[in-house]
């Protein structure tokens, strides 16, 4: 057997070393959007689902509270119109958030969202939300967001959710950054 040459194990060595860098750069690019799709999948860190529509209402109540966050760089007034309500597990409700753009020029913003307890995450979809598109307000303009979901009935089987009797459907907005190349 013939031991290789040391200039070949040099080279091999810094072409794997090369190849590491490589992978670790992609899956650094890669990772947020895997993980946007993991959290999506399974309602990890409170992530919402999303749906087509609600499967009908089945005995049970739950109350929904509301909350609403404004990032300081965005010249907005942003709340819930509701404190809380409390709905029919399984039926489609809709609830509205009002945003007005207290600035003196047009802004863009997004929404970002969560339920809490975390483990509520993958019961709660929506249906239709402002938080799927950016919002552009106009100076001094004020608009009605609407947001469509409900609660699937799976939460009531679920050892870890069965017993929750409140989720906190929390949204904070946050500038969209117009420096940024669209594509």
């Amino acid at each position: 057997m013939i031991a290789a040459l040391p200039q070949d194990r040099k080279q091999r060595t810094a072409m794997l070393a090369v190849l590491g860098v490589l992978f670790m750069t992609g899956l650094a690019f890669a990772s947020v959007p895997l993980y946007r799709l993991f959290c999506q999948v399974t309602g990890f860190g409170g992530t919402t689902m999303r749906a087509e529509a609600a499967p009908g209402a089945v005995d049970g109540k739950i109350t929904v509270a509301f909350d609403s966050n404004v990032s300081p760089a965005l010249t907005w007034k942003f709340k819930p119109e509701l404190a809380s309500d409390t709905i029919s597990i399984g039926a489609r409700d809709m609830a509205f958030y009002t945003a007005t753009n207290t600035g003196t020029v047009p802004i863009t913003g997004t929404a970002t969202y969560n339920v809490t307890p975390e483990a509520a995450g993958k019961y709660f979809s929506k249906i239709q939300c402002f938080c799927f598109t950016e919002q552009t307000l106009q100076p001094g303009e004020t608009v009605r967001m609407p947001v469509i979901y409900f609660i699937d009935p799976k939460i009531l089987t679920d050892p870890d959710t069965k017993d929750i009797q409140k989720i906190t459907l929390s949204y904070t907005f946050y500038p969209v950054d117009s420096a940024k190349p669209k594509g």
